[in-house]
């Protein structure tokens, strides 16, 4: 896998450390952190990155409305969520706000490195037709 840019986003500080330390043993870069989903829209505009885990629930506002917002004024932001079991219906709106996959927590290496390997193959796939359409 390529390696990444990633910008983590998520109001644990423990998450965070333990998400970035497990995308560096992936070989990705985390170029960013935030706590919030308003955190995030600046983050994302200023950074460019090539991937962001978002978590769903925040303060201020949540994963899946900063999804919406970041994918609104950069449609090829790549988007993974990052959630606790028992929020399907969360994850559900989170996929149709455009995020690519999600990882349930407590997540794992081998799960986070199989969800983001799908993304990217969703995003491709999802080029590959656009161009073909165009």
């Amino acid at each position: 896998m390529e390696s990444l840019k990633i910008l983590v986003v998520d109001d644990s500080l423990i998450t965070i450390k333990k998400l970035s330390a497990m995308l560096d043993q992936l070989g990705h870069t985390v170029v960013r952190t935030a706590g919030t989903g308003r955190e995030a829209l600046q983050a994302y505009a200023e950074c460019a990155p090539d991937l962001v885990t978002m978590d769903i629930t925040m303060p201020d506002m949540d994963g899946i409305e900063a999804t919406r917002l970041i994918r609104d004024r950069f449609p090829q932001a790549l988007i993974v969520m990052v959630t606790s079991h028992g929020q399907e219906k969360m994850v559900l709106d989170a996929l149709q706000a455009g995020a690519k996959g999600y990882v349930l927590k407590p997540f794992r290496q081998d799960k986070l490195e199989e969800v983001i390997s799908m993304s990217l193959k969703r995003r491709a796939s999802h080029d590959t037709q656009a161009s073909s359409d165009a």
